[in-house]
């Protein structure tokens, strides 16, 4: 296996594959002078030490080494791939290769590199352009294809995978950040809902939903209790727990497979981009020209009752004064009189009114190419901090829940401006530690608030004065160091034992779908369940005898894997009901007794080892082969 990255998720990749993989992996990265820190998985968590020596230590680790490799990875420092590199390293005999440089004409032109060195083998892209990652995915497949002889449904193991960063830790963060919100997995119209659950009162019984995914840690209610982790042990999460544990589980929060539900084409926002006509004007403005009309409308009513006049005629008269285009009215009636006159002082406000309302429409249509500012009495909404390729997918994420966002950000430039415009959302423009940045932002009204930047301590600082500002602010930080997150959550808990505070890697939360996807496996998505993963992967039943010939019973494997649907649009084996059948083609719920056949196509639940001991041994084979 070889990796090949820039940043923090080519160093969680790599560990993934080893750790839990087992495989001999060669990792790619930068000389040392542009390399970031490697993180150190597993090693002891002081979480007792004091939050502000951890944010000394995030500050100048800049200046410290990484960990040593470990016995199966070989490090090769290079600045560019380039076919030299590929060759040193193996890519012709290697069985995948993962491209996950921040730059996506880097990892392209690595990847054209690589196919030609080796049509065979399984590559892994992180590209941030979706669009471009399908055509790109679908050029290197017919490429292989080509290249082995074979036609383009041949079935080849060689295959492209093109996957995203923030697409996988998007959901997680945006729903993290909301009460109730239910975490999603959402892939070519399928749609995973799990909901974090209370624990029950005493005499009560939670409904399972479809299933129940995990156990919640039994310190998920104590203020000074840490995250449950990986190494947290029997006081953590429990992830794909039977029904023993579920029923002795007292006490302890639960995340359940809810809903399951199709997901098609989202609806077109707008016709032609044209605001609707409620915002061409403000509330003021409106007021006035209502006013107006009415007056137009009591004038013309008194002048039909003066003269005798039809309405319409009245009505066209009173225009006719209203524009000063009628003639004095010096033999007339003293009431035509009158009536002339307020019509002509109408006319003199009309003028002003009309002014204001062709600059306030013709601003609207301007402004929305520019970026908006928060509305006056803004409040139970989402700010977020940082525009970039996380914080871009996770502003669409909210804005496609329908929940309000305000966004700051330092860099006009910044990637995720324009996305910030087209959705007309709110942009506070300055730097989140400046002061007043933050109550621009209306922070002292939001329900959450979503630290998102680059820099852990940026996203720390922000954090600390918002709570400043609320102390029962919810508060989710994306922070790259383990030891630093583990000691900022639970000082913060402790803290402040009444809101919620959440801290999440996003190389963390992605490095299991990029290590499935080389070993071969489509992974649907992934879910964290406090500090750890829950995987969703679809796989085929032939060749693993873990599920193969066994009932849908007999292959659930308490925390290892457990079947969740069958794919009847690709499954030729044994027939079963359809009436739980999605749009998807899938059917849930399936019956414990339910044989699964060697043509069967299942997606399941998985945590990272349960599927790496479930499907690890074959990619490990195909490796030697």
């Amino acid at each position: 296996m070889i990796v090949c990255g820039d940043d923090g998720l080519a160093h969680r990749l790599a560990a993934e594959l080893r750790g839990v993989y087992g495989e001999q992996v060669t990792l790619v990265v930068p000389p040392s002078g542009r390399r970031v820190r490697q993180p150190v998985v597993g090693r002891a968590r002081a979480a007792s030490a004091a939050l502000f020596d951890r944010v000394s230590a995030a500050v100048n680790r800049a200046g410290t080494g990484g960990a040593e490799p470990a016995a199966n990875e070989q490090v090769v420092e290079a600045a560019e791939v380039t076919e030299a590199v590929l060759t040193e390293v193996g890519a012709d005999r290697a069985a995948a290769l993962a491209l996950v440089y921040d730059d996506d004409e880097t990892n392209i032109r690595a990847a054209l590199t690589a196919r030609r060195l080796n049509p065979s083998l399984r590559l892994v892209l992180r590209l941030y352009n979706r669009r471009l990652g399908q055509h790109i995915e679908e050029l290197l497949d017919q490429t292989a294809a080509v290249a082995s002889g074979a036609g383009p449904g041949a079935g080849l193991d060689a295959s492209t995978t093109v996957l995203s960063d923030a697409d996988t830790a998007a959901p997680a963060l945006a729903a993290t950040a909301l009460v109730g919100t239910s975490k999603v997995v959402q892939t070519e119209g399928l749609v995973l809902r799990a909901v974090e659950r209370q624990p029950p009162r005493p005499g009560e019984v939670a409904d399972p939903g479809l299933c129940t995914l995990a156990l919640l840690s039994t310190t998920s209610n104590d203020p000074a209790g840490a995250d449950g982790s990986e190494g947290s042990g029997e006081h953590g999460p429990q992830l794909l727990p039977d029904e023993m544990a579920v029923a002795s589980a007292t006490g302890r929060g639960t995340v359940v497979l809810e809903q399951v539900a199709y997901s098609g084409p989202s609806l077109p926002a707008g016709r032609g981009g044209v605001p609707p006509f409620a915002s061409l004007f403000s509330r003021r403005l409106r007021w006035s020209l209502a006013g107006l009309v009415g007056c137009v409308l009591a004038l013309a009513v008194a002048l039909m009752f003066v003269t005798g006049e039809h309405p319409l005629y009245a009505t066209y008269v009173t225009l006719l004064d209203l524009f000063g285009i009628n003639d004095p009215a010096y033999h007339a009636s003293t009431g035509r009189q009158i009536l002339q006159l307020l019509s002509g002082l109408v006319g003199l406000l009309l003028l002003p009114v009309l002014l204001a309302a062709v600059l306030e429409a013709l601003g609207t249509f301007r402004s929305a190419s520019t970026l908006r500012k928060p509305p006056r009495g803004l409040g139970g909404h989402v700010v977020l901090l940082g525009l970039g390729k996380i914080g871009t997918r996770v502003l669409t994420r909210l804005r496609e829940l329908h929940i309000p966002v305000v966004c700051v950000e330092s860099d006009p430039e910044a990637r995720g401006m324009a996305t910030a415009r087209r959705l007309r959302v709110p942009v506070v423009l300055g730097d989140v530690t400046q002061e007043g940045v933050l109550e621009a932002a209306k922070i002292h009204r939001a329900h959450a608030l979503l630290a998102l930047t680059s820099a852990d301590t940026t996203n720390l600082e922000a954090s600390l004065y918002a709570r400043s500002v609320r102390p029962d602010l919810r508060v989710v930080l994306r922070l790259y160091d383990d030891d630093f997150a583990t000691a900022v959550y639970r000082t913060l808990r402790a803290a402040h034992p009444f809101a919620l505070t959440r801290s999440r890697s996003v190389s963390h939360l992605a490095a299991p779908a990029f290590a499935g996807a080389m070993m071969g496996r489509q992974i649907l998505g992934a879910i964290p369940v406090e500090r750890r993963v829950l995987l969703f992967a679809e796989v085929d039943v032939a060749g693993h005898p873990q599920l193969e010939g066994r009932t849908v019973g007999e292959a659930f494997r308490a925390g290892a894997w457990r079947v969740l649907a069958l794919n009847t649009a690709r499954g030729e084996g044994e027939s079963v009901e359809e009436d739980g059948a999605s749009a998807s083609g899938l059917v849930w719920d399936l019956p414990p007794g339910y044989v699964l056949g060697p043509g069967d196509r299942v997606v399941l639940a998985a945590t990272r080892r349960g599927l790496a001991e479930l499907l690890g041994r074959r990619g490990r084979e195909r490796a030697g082969a």
